[in-house]
């Protein structure tokens, strides 16, 4: 174990997870920020950071903070953290690819007494069968013997610059009780909130798990009474409103729900229980409804058109927002695409404006081009609540003839044709 030996963290994928832990440990010990993306450590190395979560200076006063895309540079450290993205394929199961590749690098790397944790979002087991036996074999070193394994699960909040790393509860494990409490103190010593010690990594990775689970099934609660109240005609943000003022009511907003883990996680959740031969309902039911939104938003967009005798057909559209969430870069598993994709099979013309988004990782992983703001169109869809778009002057580019249609309800009710 590493009781009397000086730490050298290697933290694994520096993408919104990745990096603001690598700073923050830094401060405490000597840190390795570890990528396969070659482009990004240099930017990193130039104190530039694409996902906006670091700032130039803080990247320029991390004396104890190096990066590199090189493997040998990971056989001086003894304690790896795998921060990696855990998505999932076409088929919407688990994609280890990363999660596996990560784990092979890392065993290549691996001595006697090394420890490491695994953040990335997983399901229940996940660490122990899936990532040892790949971190057994690469190091030919044995579990629980010559190295250790720690699980912290990670709760980033991309964009967010109140609730961040230090300010939010961390939990941990490890795969020995010795282990849990050199991974708890290891935490403990950064997160100013402080840790929650759970009894066993397969419970860390459950609640991990379950938070975002929990979150998915409540919003597609809203989403469906969405869909209900369009077809009464009733406004569901004012039914809303009016339930809220009840003291335990819980304040979810209906909306398109995408982003790296709420939905994501709930279908690693419910691939671990089929396999046990237990079929998911109210999970898997709540991603139906939260998948559907797209389509939803994309009729009842045509719907309006139609009402205001507009032909369909090469009508032009702006979609203003393309993350997951406002004044964020993020486009990780965004859903707005669902909306682009519908009207684009529509035969509408659809620009895509976002002042946030990379125009490169759009167009890499969506095949959608970012585009300005040019003309009038036919409708306007505010997808994303950038703050940008709250100062924006609609009349410019609408007509008074136009649909201008407010998936976050943030403009003014009198001022556009539909809300969720």
């Amino acid at each position: 174990m590493l009781e009397n030996s000086p730490l050298k963290i290697a933290v694994i994928g520096l993408g919104y997870v990745g990096l603001p832990l690598a700073l923050e440990l830094s401060n405490r010990y000597f840190v390795l920020g570890f990528d396969i993306n070659e482009a990004r450590v240099k930017e990193l190395r130039n104190s530039f950071d694409r996902t906006q979560e670091i700032a130039p200076g803080q990247l320029k006063a991390a004396d104890t903070l190096q990066f590199s895309w090189e493997t040998d540079d990971l056989n001086n450290c003894n304690v790896f953290i795998v921060t990696v993205p855990t998505p999932i394929d076409v088929y919407k199961k688990p994609d280890l690819t990363p999660l596996l590749a990560a784990s092979r690098t890392v065993g290549a790397a691996l001595k006697k007494g090394d420890v490491v944790i695994y953040e990335s979002t997983v399901y229940p087991g996940c660490t122990e069968e899936d990532c040892v036996p790949v971190l057994e074999k690469t190091s030919g070193l044995t579990f629980n013997k010559d190295f250790f394994c720690g699980y912290s699960p990670e709760r980033i909040n991309p964009g967010d610059k109140v609730n961040t790393l230090t300010k939010i509860k961390k939990v941990t494990s490890g795969s020995t009780p010795e282990i849990a409490e050199f991974v708890d103190r290891l935490y403990r010593s950064i997160i100013k909130a402080g840790t929650h010690l759970a009894p066993s990594i397969r419970v860390a990775e459950a609640s991990k798990a379950i938070e975002n689970a929990q979150r998915d099934v409540n919003i597609s609660f809203v989403n469906e009474l969405a869909l209900i109240f369009d077809r009464m005609n009733i406004d569901t943000i004012e039914v809303l409103e009016a339930a809220a003022t009840k003291w335990n009511f819980l304040p979810y907003k209906p909306g398109l729900v995408g982003g790296h883990c709420i939905g994501v996680d709930p279908y690693y959740l419910a691939y671990k229980a089929e396999s046990l031969g237990y079929y998911p309902q109210v999970i898997l039911s709540g991603r139906r409804v939260n998948d559907h939104m797209g389509v939803f938003v994309a009729n009842k967009l045509v719907k309006l058109l139609i009402k205001k005798g507009h032909k369909i057909e090469g009508s032009r559209v702006l979609i203003l927002g393309i993350t997951f969430k406002e004044n964020c870069p993020d486009i990780r598993n965004t859903r707005v695409v669902d909306v682009v994709r519908e009207l684009t099979d529509f035969g509408m013309r659809v620009d895509v404006h976002d002042p946030w988004a990379v125009a490169e990782e759009v167009a890499e992983e969506y095949g959608t081009k970012l585009a300005p703001i040019r003309g009038k169109y036919e409708a306007v869809v505010l997808a994303v609540a950038h703050k940008e778009f709250k100062s924006f002057d609609f009349k410019q580019f609408t007509t008074p003839n136009s649909v201008l249609f407010d998936l976050k309800s943030t403009l003014p009710k009198n001022m556009v044709d539909a809300r969720l």
